[in-house]
């Protein structure tokens, strides 16, 4: 799961019925980065592609916030390596 393109088109969606933010997953996972916990608590990523998951057999269209938090921290890692 964590192989997602960063260029890949997602929708960044809030429980509570707050706009949407569509656009890449890049700026998705930045945006939910910024969020503060109750929001992150209600945030999901809409994908335009199923990810697989893990220990399962099935895949998915929406991340949870555990698993977009593993995508921040993928981007955090990516950005210290390229410093």
């Amino acid at each position: 799961m964590m192989n997602i393109p960063w260029d890949q088109p997602a929708t960044l969606i809030d429980l509570d019925g707050k706009t949407p933010l569509i656009g890449s997953m890049l700026e998705c996972v930045t945006h939910f980065s910024l969020f503060k916990p109750f929001a992150k608590e209600q945030a999901r990523i809409l994908l335009t592609r199923p990810v697989f998951r893990e220990g399962r057999k099935t895949r998915t269209w929406i991340l949870n916030p555990d698993q977009i938090e593993k995508l921040v921290e993928r981007l955090d890692a990516e950005r210290k390596a390229a410093d």
